[in-house]
């Protein structure tokens, strides 16, 4: 029998016979160094987010890197490729979209397209052999989100909806005080996001493009605040609608909606494009806990129990995309699965309809 000092030993041989082996063996290390590589980006459109956000986003990135752009201008291609250094290869037209099967440097898409094409981009891109990553909201209808879904899980390809602020620490930590319970159970919950200012010849305000105004746009947040903050879904919602400017004829203007949701909490929500507001304030049995501004690309404010809450200001952005890479590359937890951007459409078509049929409209 094999005592201790001996079995030591053989293990000790058996470790250094297998890094000898691998260091003889360069398919071992390539495979090693794989598992661990940057996995390529590409930005599916180049607007105002991509543009001010996600790119620079991406030089400050461990995991992935950008690696292609697809564009419905040339000039704005040409001017992305020089500041960052894309190969020619890697920069794509709508039309010439789907050739990015045979590019192997590409790893997954950031679909930042206006809402109605999200889900043939994202559908297209699973097709091509290519990990989805998509902007909120999701789709513009829950049938829409559904193909999505399936298309990716055939294709055998991950799909994340952009969450960002998941990887936001004021938002996580209102995350944690209200699932753990940290100043008692959660009995109201506010939410209220809303802005001025966007331009009539935005394509936000084309009901078509957009699915919807203010609540596809901005409202979504607090949807999904509201469920983050509670780890539950909603069971029903009651919305009302108002409009005052005849530009808002396709597209909503205001809306204030009410959720319960299991744990017996209630959410009170408004969202708008005529009023500036942000803030999301939740009353629980021992207190107190919220942010103002809560949802906004950075500059967030909290308090929780009477005392303000410090946090240092995070990338958000960039520690999502590394975390779906690393999903991808790792098998890491996916925090934004798609089946969380189904469940806000449902929400969300649900307020619509009750404000259609005016009244209480269930979710289970």
């Amino acid at each position: 029998m094999t005592n201790r000092r001996q079995f030591l030993q053989q293990a000790s041989l058996g470790a250094g016979g297998l890094l000898a082996a691998s260091a003889l063996n360069p398919l071992m290390l390539a495979c090693a160094e794989n598992e661990k590589r940057s996995l390529g980006v590409a930005l599916v459109g180049l607007g105002n987010y991509s543009t001010g956000q996600l790119g620079p986003a991406l030089r400050n990135t461990k995991h992935c890197h950008l690696a292609g752009i697809v564009s419905g201008s040339a000039d704005k291609a040409a001017k992305w490729a020089k500041e960052y250094n894309i190969s020619p290869q890697n920069v794509y037209t709508y039309e010439t979209f789907d050739r990015i099967a045979d590019n192997p440097d590409i790893d997954f898409v950031y679909i930042v397209l206006p809402n109605s094409m999200h889900a043939e981009y994202a559908i297209r891109a699973a097709k091509a052999g290519k990990h989805v990553m998509c902007e909120k909201p999701m789709a513009t209808s829950v049938a829409d989100a559904e193909a999505m879904i399936a298309a990716c899980k055939a294709a055998n390809k991950k799909l994340a909806i952009g969450y960002r602020l998941y990887h936001e620490p004021f938002n996580r930590e209102m995350m944690r005080l209200g699932q753990e319970k940290v100043h008692g159970a959660v009995r109201l919950i506010e939410a209220s996001f809303g802005w001025r200012g966007v331009g009539w010849d935005n394509w936000r305000f084309n009901h078509a493009m957009a699915g919807g105004g203010a609540l596809m746009d901005v409202g979504i947040y607090c949807i999904r605040a509201c469920s983050y903050v509670l780890g539950e879904n909603p069971l029903s919602v009651m919305a009302t609608e108002v409009k005052t400017h005849p530009h808002f004829k396709e597209v909503d203007e205001t809306l204030m909606w009410h959720m319960e949701f299991p744990s017996g909490a209630v959410a009170s929500c408004t969202t708008s494009y005529a009023i500036n507001v942000e803030r999301l304030h939740v009353a629980a049995e021992n207190g107190d806990f919220g942010l103002s501004p809560a949802y906004s690309y950075d500059g967030q404010r909290g308090y929780a129990g009477g005392k303000a809450l410090e946090f240092p200001h995070i990338a958000e952005q960039s520690n999502h995309m590394d975390a779906f890479a690393r999903h991808i590359r790792d098998n890491e937890a996916n925090l934004t699965p798609g089946e969380m951007g189904l469940q806000d459409m449902k929400v969300i078509e649900a307020i619509y309809l009750s404000i259609k049929e005016k009244r209480r409209v269930s979710l289970v």
